[in-house]
C-alpha cells in the first residue's frame, strides 16, 4: 500500500476510557465514533480499510457498499454481529479477540456469587440503618450463610473461563463438577463431568459461561430450572438467551432457587418490561450491566491485541508512515 491504512473504530465507547488507546490510533489515519447507529454505517466506513466493531452489524449491505474495507476487527470474542461467510466471499478478513477477559469474568463470577450468598446488601443497610448501633449484641445473624468448602459447584461450559472459575472455586475447598456444552470436554484432569440434568439436580452452585448458539439458546428453561434445589445459586455469565429469563423470574418467586446473579441478558440494555425487573424477590436476584469482562486490565489488553491483529494483518508494512513492505 502507498496510503497509510485508515481505521474507523465504530463503537468506542464500548470499551471506555482506557489509556492505551494510541495503539490503535497511531497505527493509521484514525476516526473514532462512539457510537454508531444502523444508519450511518455505511458513511462512516466508506473509505476506510479497517473497521472496528464490537456490537454495531457489519452485514453484506455494509461490505458491497465499501468496496476499500480489507479487514474488520471485532474488539470482543464473539463475532456473531459479522456476516462472516460473506466476508470470506469478498475476501474481506475478520478478526476477533479471545482470552482477554479470562481473569476479569473469574473474578466477577465470585463477586456476585459471594453478593448473594453473604447478603451484603442486606447486612450493609443493616449497619447504615442505625440498627445496629442500637443493637444490644455484638453480631446480627438474621441472614445465614454457609461456605463453598466441600459444597458442590457445577459449571455449564468448560472452555477457558469455566476452567480458570474451577480452579478458583477449588481454591475455596469446593468440589467442581461440569457440563460440556459443546460436547469437546468431556475429560478435563480432576474434574468430573455430568449430564445437565445431574448437575443441575446436585449442584450447590451453577454458574454458566458457555456461548449462546443452537445448542445452548434457551438450555435452562423452567423444567430445567426446576431441577435446582432451593438451597442453590444460578449465576449467568455467559450470554443472556441461555437462560428462560421470564421463566427464572417465576422461579425466584416461588422460592425454588436461593437465589441468581446475571451479568448477561436476552435483551441488553435490559428491556423496561423485563419480567426480572418485576420480580417481588428482589433480595435474591443481582443484575449487572454486562460488566464481568470489562476489567482495566481486561480492556486495556483487549486493545493491545486489536493492536496486534491490525499489524499482523498488514505484515512489515509500517502503516503509520505508508512505507512499502507486506501487502495488504
Amino acid at each position: 500500500m502507498t496510503q497509510p491504512v485508515k481505521i474507523v473504530f465504530l463503537d468506542a465507547i464500548t470499551v471506555g476510557n482506557v489509556d492505551n488507546l494510541a495503539e490503535i490510533s497511531t497505527l493509521g489515519d484514525y476516526t473514532g465514533y462512539e457510537l454508531t447507529k444502523p444508519a450511518l454505517r455505511i458513511e462512516r466506513i466508506s473509505g476506510h480499510n479497517v473497521v472496528i466493531t464490537n456490537k454495531v452489524v457489519i452485514d453484506r449491505d455494509v461490505m458491497d457498499a465499501c468496496p476499500e474495507l480489507k479487514l474488520i476487527c471485532v474488539a470482543a470474542t464473539g463475532m456473531n454481529n459479522i456476516d462472516l461467510d460473506y466476508a470470506a466471499k469478498k475476501g474481506i478478513t475478520v478478526k476477533n479477540v479471545a482470552g482477554y477477559s479470562t481473569e476479569s469474568v473469574t473474578q466477577c463470577t465470585f463477586s456476585m456469587l459471594f453478593y448473594l450468598l453473604h447478603a451484603s446488601r442486606y447486612y450493609g443497610d443493616y449497619v447504615r440503618s442505625g440498627q445496629y448501633a442500637a443493637s444490644p449484641v455484638f453480631t446480627h445473624l438474621d441472614r445465614p450463610f454457609w461456605e463453598l468448602k466441600d459444597k458442590r459447584f457445577g459449571i455449564i461450559g468448560m472452555g477457558t473461563i469455566g476452567k480458570r472459575v474451577a480452579q478458583v472455586a477449588e481454591a475455596f475447598g469446593a468440589r467442581v463438577v461440569y457440563f460440556s456444552t459443546s460436547g469437546k470436554n468431556l475429560e478435563v484432569p480432576g474434574y468430573q463431568p455430568l449430564s445437565l440434568d445431574e448437575l443441575l439436580g446436585s449442584a450447590d452452585v451453577v454458574s454458566i459461561h458457555c456461548p449462546l448458539n443452537d445448542r445452548t439458546r434457551n438450555l435452562l428453561n423452567e423444567s430445567k430450572l426446576k431441577l435446582m434445589k432451593p438451597t442453590a445459586y444460578l449465576l449467568n455469565m455467559g450470554r443472556g438467551g441461555i437462560v428462560d429469563e421470564a421463566a427464572l423470574a417465576r422461579i425466584i418467586d416461588e422460592n425454588r432457587i436461593a437465589g441468581a446473579a446475571l451479568d448477561v441478558l436476552t435483551s441488553e440494555p435490559i428491556a423496561a418490561d423485563s419480567p426480572l425487573l418485576k420480580v417481588h424477590h428482589k433480595e435474591k436476584l443481582y443484575i449487572t450491566p454486562h460488566i464481568a469482562w470489562a476489567s482495566i486490565e481486561a480492556r486495556r489488553l483487549l486493545i493491545t491485541r486489536t493492536a496486534e491483529n491490525i499489524k499482523s494483518y498488514f505484515g512489515s508494512y509500517r502503516i503509520t508512515t505508508g512505507k512499502a513492505g507486506g501487502g495488504a
